[in-house]
């Protein structure tokens, strides 16, 4: 079975990746660059796609096809310094790209038409549904049905897989390490140092942390 893995170079989809192989199944990783603010997350999907053997896109959108957001903006500052309790609370960040997840499953529909894929995996998680509405449960089901509706004319069947879309980031990290995932090799941060290290402070960044501190403190 083929799957089309939406694949950043981070934490989340690296895990799904590793999932995805380790359940046997033949993947084809597909990056995005859209204007981001930095491209190191894209070279570590290029590494770790490299390091999984598996085959690996970057598809260029141009950025003027979203609207405003702090991840496609250097001169707008993103929210630092927040803990998971203010993040959830506080709602949609400017960190959200309107659009973008759309996008990007309409990018990995074409793909999977072309190589004759089953499924589609996204990284969603239990994190980022709170704030971001295009990582939700009823976004996932939404896309399943649009996607039902194109495939059913050509008899073929298409799913769109989010399995670890009720996982705390700790739950995600642990995955990972069992899988022996190359999470060492995964970039997170929004707004990476001029020498090309994590802020520590970031939404992403602090996430991780905590992902990864709690599972050490189980261990």
């Amino acid at each position: 079975m083929k799957a089309i893995i939406l694949f950043s170079g981070g934490l989340d989809s690296t895990v799904i990746l590793a999932m995805a192989m380790h359940a046997g199944l033949d993947c084809y990783a597909l990056s995005f660059d859209y204007g981001q603010r930095h491209r190191i997350e894209l070279e570590a999907a290029k590494a770790i796609a490299q390091r999984y053997g598996v085959a690996h896109r970057i598809v260029k959108i141009d950025p003027a096809n979203f609207g405003r957001s702090a991840l496609l903006s250097a001169h707008e500052a993103v929210p630092k310094g927040r803990s998971s309790e203010q993040m959830a609370a506080e709602g949609l960040p400017n960190t959200y790209v309107p659009a973008r997840n759309t996008l990007f499953l309409a990018y990995a529909l074409g793909q999977a038409e072309m190589l004759q894929a089953q499924e589609i995996h996204v990284g969603f998680n239990a994190t980022d549904r709170l704030p971001y509405p295009d990582c939700s449960p009823d976004y996932v089901q939404a896309f399943q049905r649009l996607v039902s509706v194109l495939t059913a004319a050509e008899g073929k069947t298409l799913q769109l897989v989010a399995p670890i879309i009720q996982w705390s980031k700790p739950e995600i990290v642990r995955r990972g390490l069992a899988l022996h995932a190359p999470l060492d090799m995964t970039f997170s941060c929004y707004d990476p140092t001029a020498e090309g290290r994590p802020c520590s402070q970031c939404d992403a960044c602090r996430l991780r942390e905590e992902g990864f501190a709690a599972t050490m403190t189980l261990s």
